[in-house]
């Protein structure tokens, strides 16, 4: 048959010139309009067939074409797979040219409407955004994907413990998370490379370690100089494991953000902080102890340059020379302690003294 129900939908089945077999949900309840989406749609493929004109694609299929080629490739892939899981049930079964503005508008108030901040909003729309630009620019599923609106963000802070608060800490937490707290401090790693270094990562000979690039964010391999800090936690882990770095009670730990840590926060009287709010701190501490952007760029893995931007306005040497440009010493006095400003003529030409 080429109609047929699941549930109380028709679906529609046929075969298309080429043989290919095509099973698709008609969205409805009423066996005469899917009649009519079961004749257009095979149409359609008879037109692509006979007439040469471009296929149309299903939301679905764009999905499972992308899923397919960014595995591996991308670290928040399972935070993206979230989105899409959500976006199913607003999206299944639409033709990639029906997703225009007004489309993912809706999509955007839905969102809202679940009570989530404007940045998972973003993050949602993001995966659209990406998804729509493969199908236009690489696999040319669409003339021309739609633009997608973003909702305003608050700028985040940087939070970052000085070092008094930072020994705090370390002193109420637990000694396996106390180890891995200054690890990170010292390192600056994400917490997944962290919790997951293994001993085959590290070289005491060369006083480094090294993260590959399938562990990383930005899929790029990280190279990671150990100060004295760090290669002292390193050599008080030694032999507790046979692969592993940090162990709690003889086994790898999985997680370091948790009921302990929160727990030891509120002993120290710490809020509103994080464990990947220890890479803000180390990164806070590089800067203000004159380590350059780019270097910390290097040093903390980050593909993106605006990322360490965000710690520039700890250090101001790098805008020192330009302040002194107007000081005593360079020809234009600031001293504002006489006002009395007396203008002489002189010739054709206005001098302002002080």
């Amino acid at each position: 048959m080429s109609l047929f129900k699941r549930g109380k939908t028709w679906w529609v089945r046929f075969s298309t010139p080429d043989g290919q077999q095509v099973r698709q949900s008609a969205k409805t309840a009423n066996k005469q309009l899917a009649q009519e989406f079961h004749d257009q749609l095979k149409a359609s493929y008879w037109r692509v067939r006979q007439l040469g004109e471009r296929p149309q694609r299903t939301w679905e299929q764009a999905v499972e074409r992308w899923l397919t080629e960014k595995q591996g490739e991308k670290a928040s892939l399972q935070d993206d797979i979230g989105h899409l899981r959500w976006l199913h049930g607003h999206l299944f079964g639409r033709y990639l040219d029906e997703i225009n503005r007004d489309v993912l508008d809706g999509l955007t108030q839905a969102r809202k409407e679940d009570g989530v901040t404007n940045a998972t909003v973003n993050r949602m729309l993001e995966v659209v955004r990406a998804i729509l630009r493969r199908a236009e620019r690489e696999w040319e599923w669409l003339d021309r994907a739609p633009h997608v609106r973003m909702l305003p963000e608050p700028k985040r802070r940087v939070r970052w413990l000085t070092r008094a608060k930072a020994e705090r800490l370390i002193k109420e937490l637990p000694e396996h998370l106390a180890e891995m707290a200054r690890f990170t401090l010292a390192t600056g790693l994400r917490e997944a490379n962290v919790v997951g270094l293994e001993c085959s990562q590290v070289d005491l000979e060369r006083e480094c370690a090294w993260i590959h690039p399938d562990q990383a964010k930005a899929r790029k391999a990280i190279p990671v100089p150990l100060n004295a800090d760090a290669m002292a936690v390193i050599r008080r882990q030694a032999g507790r494991h046979l692969s592993r770095v940090f162990t709690f009670k003889g086994k790898p730990v999985t997680k370091a953000n948790n009921h302990a840590w929160r727990k030891a926060l509120a002993r120290a009287g710490i809020t509103d902080f994080r464990w990947h709010d220890l890479r803000h701190t180390w990164a806070s501490w590089h800067v203000q102890q004159g380590t350059p952007l780019h270097v910390l760029q290097e040093l903390g893995g980050w593909s993106d340059y605006e990322m360490v931007r965000r710690y520039a306005h700890l250090s101001a040497e790098h805008l020192a020379h330009f302040a002194h440009n107007l000081s005593g010493g360079k020809g234009t006095s600031t001293n504002l302690a006489h006002p009395q400003i007396r203008q002489e003529k002189s010739g054709s030409e206005d001098s302002v003294t002080a």
